[in-house]
């Protein structure tokens, strides 16, 4: 069995005393496939070494987080744009749209959202999308610039059915994670009527770690946890939605 976290943030300052050992215990727990989603140009080199210290397991996108869109936002786009000049990645992520903590900036966050779009057009690269608080904008954005060149995933989705659809209906696959696994996070109300074949599995570590660690540091091995309630959501086994979301995530990321 081949497990496949889809984002995670595995460079974060929250694993700099254990970081080896947590990897390992994920590799232990057969997610072998790591998907990293950059922020902005302050994590590039650690993501570089991340890289360079699991080379098999560490695939590596590039991209402006939304929360990072602030004044400097078009040298932050520039470097983006110099490191795909340079080499691959396999996605533009996580980019979108972020009205949780700065309402103020949604005008660049609009541009760079767009700007980012059109780059993963240029290099035939999938998106990643960070969507809080903005289904609406992001949507907006979506619609502007939708066409067959245009898919990836729907990260963290946290949205209804009808929300759900619609992201599908723009080639994005959706990104599930810990919340699928809290009480009252709403996505295991209607996720079984979602065909598996447009859900690929997460964790956002070190966020949002799933029960029983919720509130704790989350690791990329706890994916576990999502991958038991999936199973137990669309009642087949866990091999099977290990199987089917890992070929999903290669039908993305061409990896």
């Amino acid at each position: 069995m081949i497990i496949t976290d889809t984002h995670t943030h595995l460079y974060s300052d929250a694993f700099n005393d254990d970081r080896k050992a947590m990897i390992e215990r994920a590799i232990e727990a057969n997610v072998t496939r790591f998907f990293i989603p950059a922020i902005d140009s302050s994590y590039t080199e650690a993501m570089f070494q991340l890289e360079a210290d699991f080379p098999e397991y560490v695939h590596l996108m590039t991209g402006l987080h939304p929360t990072s869109v602030k004044e400097t936002y078009k040298a932050e786009l520039s470097h983006v744009e110099e490191l795909l000049s340079k080499r691959k990645f396999v996605a533009i992520g996580e980019i979108g749209i972020d009205l949780y903590w700065d309402k103020s900036t949604l005008g660049i966050q609009q541009e760079a959202f767009k700007h980012q779009i059109k780059l993963a057009k240029q290099y035939q690269l999938p998106i990643v999308i960070h969507c809080r608080d903005a289904f609406d904008e992001v949507f907006d954005v979506l619609e502007s610039e939708k066409s067959d060149d245009l898919f990836g995933i729907f990260h963290c989705f946290t949205g209804d059915l009808e929300q759900a659809k619609r992201a599908i209906s723009y080639n994005m696959k959706l990104g599930i994670g810990g919340v699928v696994t809290f009480k009252n996070g709403g996505v295991d109300k209607f996720l079984g009527e979602i065909d598996l074949k447009h859900i690929v599995l997460e964790t956002d570590s070190p966020y949002l770690a799933p029960t029983p660690f919720r509130g704790k540091r989350n690791e990329s091995s706890y994916i576990i946890k999502v991958l038991e309630k999936l199973s137990d959501i669309y009642n087949v086994s866990q091999e099977k939605i290990a199987d089917i979301t890992t070929e999903n995530s290669k039908a993305i990321f061409k990896i």
